[in-house]
């Protein structure tokens, strides 16, 4: 059987690679577009003692420079039912299939329980590596396992949900190893499959405002997974750009955690804060809120700006021939954080991976 060829790019804008549409380049860039390139990658050495990043739909990234590392685009295709159990469809997604895709088809054939997720932009693959989340629902809670390849010796290996060290946007995915032995695998593990368990016996969940909301103004107080589809897909669109007209990487910051005391305290002096109770205890608060109590809405620093619809959304005022740059976007981030932390006194701690 002959070795898959690797052809390396050389110089390679990425402007079209990140949903921001930042202007900014690849020195290398290595296409992944199934598991055996990617072994015959790491057999070659080309990736030996070389510093990688792995790079999905790129709707999670900021980029301040060019890149030097060497980049894998992961384009790994395939959607598959590949098992069940009394409980739960076993549902598969190749690395580089797009996530919206992949929930609108699950639903379509019957397997709901990503509908919560719709139209979160990118692809499958970086989905665990976020620990993605929206409405109720996170990637840990329908997760069953993934397949990744080791960069480092080629083996390919699975892991199942309590190896992957999920947290809010945070997995293991996000570390790099602090020690040989340590689980942190940035840099270190290229995710090829993704596999969903989702459940035979689905309850539509609708404890968000938006989601009842939908309940009160339909009249519909049991919907079937394609409503509440399309109900995620009407909210998101009413309140988030399209990275296909308006450059953006999402929601920017990650919303903060605080105690009880601590929401008493800043709803003494704000009553009209924005809170979520969460399971553990805590209060979760609306960082869009925060952002948006502090002015920033519809502002701008240079081309980059702060979404009129919603604050919580950084977004690109540039054109393909004028971008906004990456440090545009930091200068803008680091204002707003500055902003929140005088005025409530919580630092904001962005969501993309700033590179």
């Amino acid at each position: 059987m002959s070795e898959p060829s690797i052809l390396v790019q050389k110089n390679v804008s990425l402007q079209a690679f990140n949903t921001f549409g930042i202007a900014a380049r690849a020195r290398e860039l290595l296409v992944i577009r199934d598991v055996e390139s990617a072994q015959a990658a790491v057999r070659s050495g080309l990736l030996r003692d070389r510093s990688l990043f792995i790079l999905g739909g790129g709707s999670n990234i900021v980029l301040t420079a060019d890149v030097s590392a060497l980049v894998l685009k992961v384009e790994i295709p395939g959607m598959a039912l590949v098992g069940e159990t009394d409980r739960h469809w076993i549902v598969a997604a190749g690395a580089g299939v797009d996530w919206h895709e992949f929930v609108c088809w699950t639903v379509a054939q019957g397997w709901p329980g990503l509908e919560n997720m719709a139209l979160i932009p990118g692809v499958c693959g970086a989905a665990p590596v976020q620990n993605i989340g929206a409405y109720g629902v996170e990637l840990q809670d329908r997760f069953e396992a993934l397949d990744a390849i080791d960069l480092q010796t080629g083996e390919p290996f699975t892991l199942r949900a309590d190896q992957c060290g999920f947290g809010y946007r945070d997995s293991v995915f996000k570390h790099a190893p602090a020690a040989p032995l340590a689980m942190g695998l940035k840099g270190r593990a290229l995710i090829t499959q993704v596999r969903f368990a989702l459940p035979k016996r689905w309850v539509p969940e609708l404890g968000y405002l938006d989601l009842q909301k939908q309940v009160a103004a339909t009249g519909i107080d049991k919907p079937t997974p394609q409503q509440v589809l399309d109900w995620v897909v009407g909210i998101r669109q009413a309140k988030l750009p399209d990275p296909k007209v308006i450059g953006n990487a999402g929601s920017f910051f990650k919303n903060p955690t605080v105690s009880v005391e601590q929401c008493a305290d800043i709803i003494g002096r704000e009553p009209n804060l924005v809170h979520y109770p969460l399971p553990d205890g805590r209060i979760k608060l609306a960082a869009g809120w925060l952002i948006d109590a502090c002015g920033w809405r519809g502002k701008s620093i240079g081309l980059a700006g702060v979404y009129e619809k919603q604050a919580l959304v950084l977004v690109n005022r540039g054109n393909a021939q004028q971008a906004v740059t990456g440090g545009e976007v930091m200068t803008l981030a680091k204002a707003i954080q500055t902003s929140v932390f005088e005025r409530f006194g919580l630092m904001l701690e962005p969501e993309p991976e700033v590179v």
